[in-house]
């Protein structure tokens, strides 16, 4: 048997989310169909970096199965992306070791975060990227960003959904990126928690649009409590950008 890896693109609009779920479309279930169609019907198990929400998208999320098949690690990407649907490509494989996990070997992570700023809806960015009508204060959202970096207790920026005990997470970057007539929020760390970049996405955006003061962040964090950080900023806009291993 050898471990394959994979980097996995998709477009998470028509999708109710990563993890396989009853009577409903999931990234993990068209992956396993398209698995199961390549291996003549028998079931293959995919494991990933994490979960992702429905709407969200992935630019470079991490799979990893086993397999008995003696197709070169080049061509499974040609093979799986000729019976996966159109929103979703394997950008490429590679044989791993076999200690190698998916999500327990996993580093480091970066998420991307895109925002609009008009006045009118862009029908072409609806489902790619967060429409805010208002200007924003961008000095003041960098001044916030920078009591996020470090290790901390990420409570305050967690679905109060999660089952997840240890919220402790370390922030290494919150970037802000122009690119166009966009602004896109860059976020490298160790790993997130549930709703994570989306919490703190709104969190900022309630920063820089002047109902919270950039100092308001520490003391959010030290809460502990989900109902003091900012609403969820939409799905739409966030992407699974990368994922590091050693």
């Amino acid at each position: 048997m050898k471990r394959i890896k994979c980097v996995v693109s998709y477009d998470g609009s028509r999708f109710a989310g990563y993890q396989v779920q009853p009577n409903q479309r999931t990234v993990q279930a068209e992956l396993e169909r398209a698995l199961g169609s390549i291996h003549k019907g028998r079931q293959v198990k995919i494991v990933a970096s994490g979960r992702t929400d429905a709407g969200v998208h992935a630019m470079g999320q991490v799979i990893h199965f086993d397999t008995d098949l003696k197709i070169p690690c080049e061509k499974w990407p040609v093979a799986l992306n000729r019976v996966l649907p159109d929103d979703i490509s394997v950008l490429q494989a590679e044989e791993a070791a076999h200690g190698f996990h998916a999500r327990f070997s996993a580093r480091q992570k970066e998420y991307r975060y895109r925002i609009y700023q008009s006045d009118v809806r862009n029908p072409f960015k609806h489902h790619y990227a967060c429409l805010v009508p208002v200007p924003l204060d961008l000095a003041a959202m960098e001044e916030a960003a920078q009591s996020l970096l470090g290790t901390h207790d990420f409570t305050s920026f967690c679905s109060a959904k999660t089952d997840v005990e240890d919220k402790v997470r370390t922030l290494m970057k919150i970037d802000f990126l122009q690119q166009d007539d966009e602004l896109v929020i860059r976020f490298v760390g160790n790993g997130f928690l549930y709703n994570m970049v989306r919490i703190i996405t709104g969190t900022l955006l309630e920063i820089g649009s002047g109902k919270r003061a950039p100092g308001e962040i520490q003391e959010i964090l030290e809460k502990r409590n989900r109902i003091f950080a900012g609403k969820t900023a939409p799905p739409h806009g966030l992407y699974l950008w990368s994922v590091s291993y050693l």
